[in-house]
């Protein structure tokens, strides 16, 4: 055993003891957050227009501070943009990562000198809380890769804008920078299918222990791997046995993973935003990710089938139920006020809060009333594959509401690894799953306002080709899981 794993168990306890502290005081610890949060910024811009001064208590914050999304930020992040300081928070963020556009193009979010540690910390408590419940710390010893954006950063009125995971590439600490891969030149590459074959020529000969990333550009890492090295992944790495990942959920991808790698590997699963480093999995053994409760964020949550109604009920954290799907409300120390980050999470327990990320409340299926979201769709395909061989490259669902001939009914996209022996059997699979999910839906198969799921399959790289057409391919961007309209899938049928 090596000084750096003794180190790292060492540490590992350190931390998972710190976690304890605060996780089995959850409500305390949010309301220290809470207070502190209003404190810093009662003098900002936005402190002064929502009257900080007289919040004492969270219900005083509902009263003044309403629920946005970005557009509704927008008038007060531009100002930052352009350079004025003390307008969200105190001062001037040191980032603005830049993410994906809404109605307005792209997005630019403030990341500030109170708010960016606690990015970087999450994602090292992470594989942390790992070895200190398995005892494995010898990965440490090995090489580490992270599929991420490029870290080249422009500058804008002494700010830097840049990918949210190029700007964390600047904070990797110098105890890992000899075990960090790919390097900094390839890391640079803008275009991703240029840069995942730099990526695979500089590892191909290295001893891999612990790859990261999106498991949709993981998967074309390893297939571009598999191709040049003509042996599964395991063998070309043989010490790889973790696997990081966020941004999707890994269960559709497992099999597939699994195949290409020859063995099972281990995973943490992480739920990392621009917005904030909300959650990561703590335990190989529990169900969810531990929500981050002393990490900046005041977090606030609305049940998602009212979400659209009129002063819907904001929850906090000792008021959450397990099971609920909720809307992400989130308050920061980088300057985010009752801020809508789009994703919904449930709780899988509350001793410690654990979640997972049902979905996104834009992204979901009612055209018919049948309120279906991501967790919905992703657990009945897991489901319908177990005990066959068929592996899924990646997937999308829409509704069809003008058919041709017969009923609506909801359309499954689905790129094939391994195909379904009998495709009909494997939709009536699907269907069977998604009416246990979903009671809704269940209903209106037995009214006959909808039929049977239909899949239609997409050419190998499909979606592959789509997200380079729409300009998305590889970083942090990732295939919605369902739309409420054909606008994607009428792009995916041209390519």
């Amino acid at each position: 055993m090596s000084l750096k794993t003794i180190a790292a168990k060492i540490f590992a306890k350190i931390i998972y003891n710190k976690t304890q502290n605060w996780a089995k005081n959850p409500v305390v610890t949010q309301q220290k957050v809470f207070l502190d949060l209003i404190r810093q910024a009662t003098n900002t811009q936005f402190g002064i227009d929502h009257n900080f001064k007289s919040i004492k208590t969270v219900e005083d914050f509902v009263k003044v501070v309403p629920v946005r999304d970005y557009e509704g930020l927008k008038p007060y992040v531009d100002r930052v943009v352009k350079g004025e300081a003390n307008v969200l928070w105190r001062g001037k963020p040191l980032y603005f990562a830049k993410t994906s556009g809404t109605t307005s193009g792209a997005k630019y979010i403030p990341l500030t000198k109170e708010s960016m540690p606690f990015h970087i910390e999450a994602a090292r408590n992470a594989i942390l809380h790992y070895i200190h419940e398995t005892g494995k710390a010898d990965f440490v010893d090995g090489k580490m890769i992270f599929l991420q954006g490029s870290p080249i950063l422009e500058e804008k009125y002494g700010i830097n804008f840049g990918r949210l995971s190029g700007i964390v590439a600047h904070f990797v600490p110098k105890y890992l920078q000899k075990n960090r891969m790919p390097s900094w030149e390839t890391n640079c590459i803008e275009d991703w299918e240029t840069k995942v074959n730099a990526i695979v020529e500089e590892t191909l000969n290295e001893n891999m222990t612990v790859i990261s990333g999106i498991p949709s550009w993981v998967q074309m890492y390893f297939e571009k791997l598999h191709e040049k090295g003509g042996k599964p992944i395991g063998e070309i790495f043989k010490n790889f046995n973790l696997f990081i990942y966020g941004g999707v959920n890994y269960e559709p991808y497992r099999a597939k993973f699994e195949n290409l790698i020859g063995r099972k590997v281990d995973s943490i699963e992480l739920f990392p935003a621009s917005e904030g480093f909300f959650a990561y999995q703590d335990s190989q053994k529990e169900k969810g990710m531990l929500l981050l409760l002393n990490a900046g964020i005041f977090y606030e949550f609305i049940k998602s089938d009212a979400f659209s109604t009129e002063n819907p009920r904001r929850y906090t954290i000792g008021e959450v139920e397990i099971g609920v799907n909720y809307v992400l409300i989130i308050s920061t120390n980088a300057g985010l006020w009752g801020y809508n980050i789009g994703d919904t999470v449930q709780f899988t327990s509350t001793k410690p809060y654990r979640v997972i990320v049902s979905g996104r409340i834009k992204h979901y299926i009612s055209a018919f009333g049948e309120h279906v979201i991501g967790k919905e769709v992703e657990c009945a395909l897991q489901e319908a594959i177990i005990g066959t061989s068929v592996r899924i490259n990646e997937f999308t669902v829409a509704p069809q509401i003008t058919p041709q001939i017969g009923l609506p009914y909801h359309e499954w996209f689905i790129e094939f690894e391994n195909e379904p022996e009998d495709l009909t059997a494997f939709e009536e699979a699907i269907n069977s799953a998604m009416r246990k999910q979903n009671v809704y839906y269940d209903d209106l198969i037995v009214g006959k306002v909808l039929r049977r799921l239909v899949i239609t399959k997409v050419s190998k790289n499909g979606f592959q080709d789509y997200m380079k057409s729409i300009g998305k391919l590889g970083g942090q961007n990732k295939i919605p899981r369902l739309s409420n309209d054909r606008s994607i899938i009428d792009l995916l049928i041209k390519e």
